[in-house]
């Protein structure tokens, strides 16, 4: 079953975020991991949001209402994109207070190139959002770019996150229910209908 998902707003700053009961699932990852692709794959609506050739499109939250208690947050990609040292500082800046305090967020799905593995980025990540005790959801993406003979050994590098990888495809749609079915229950499992606490500020 899809997540119908409709596009509800963009926040360029923590203090623009929608005020609403929904539990969040954000969705991180570099900027060419193919993130937009794959929420368009989740909702099965290919112009939900906007792929580029240009990674690094995305500046601010977009946030995706999915039913009535439920919503998508596409975060700014990192690692990759071509900006100035002032607008980067600023991005990084929005992605930190969101992760951070945001009573909603409920989960993180942290997107991963299946050819690459995690770096530095996704374990600092993965290490705040169990601080803040929430849910963690490790995705593979791009997984039909593997050949079979390479797929055990790409998801081996993943164990340093702790969490089974969800092998994703957004083009052949390998995976793509069954981080439905994830989402849907870290949004299930969100505590006082999605009210963690934040984390102290470093």
């Amino acid at each position: 079953m899809r997540l119908d998902a409709d596009f509800a707003a963009s926040a360029l700053e923590y203090s623009a975020c929608p005020r609403w009961p929904r539990a969040e699932v954000a969705l991180a990852g570099r900027s060419n991991v193919g993130k937009s692709s794959l929420l368009n794959a989740l909702a099965q609506a290919k112009g939900l949001a906007r792929t580029s050739k240009t990674p690094g499109r995305t500046r601010c939250l977009n946030f995706f209402s999915v039913g009535e208690e439920l919503a998508l947050v596409d975060l700014p990609g990192y690692g990759y994109a071509r900006m100035g040292r002032a607008e980067a500082a600023k991005i990084a800046a929005l992605m930190r207070e969101y992760l951070r305090r945001r009573p909603n967020l409920a989960a993180l799905a942290i997107l991963i190139d299946a050819r690459r593995g995690p770096e530095a980025e996704e374990l600092a990540l993965a290490a705040e959002i169990r601080e803040r005790g929430l849910d963690l959801i490790v995705v593979a993406t791009k997984f039909d770019k593997l050949k079979n003979s390479a797929r055990a050994a790409a998801l081996r590098r993943f164990a340093p996150l702790g969490a089974e990888p969800i092998a994703c495809s957004a083009l052949t749609g390998e995976g793509i229910e069954r981080l439905r079915g994830r989402i849907r229950d870290c949004a299930r499992r969100a505590p006082d209908g999605g009210q963690p606490k934040p984390i102290a500020a470093a």
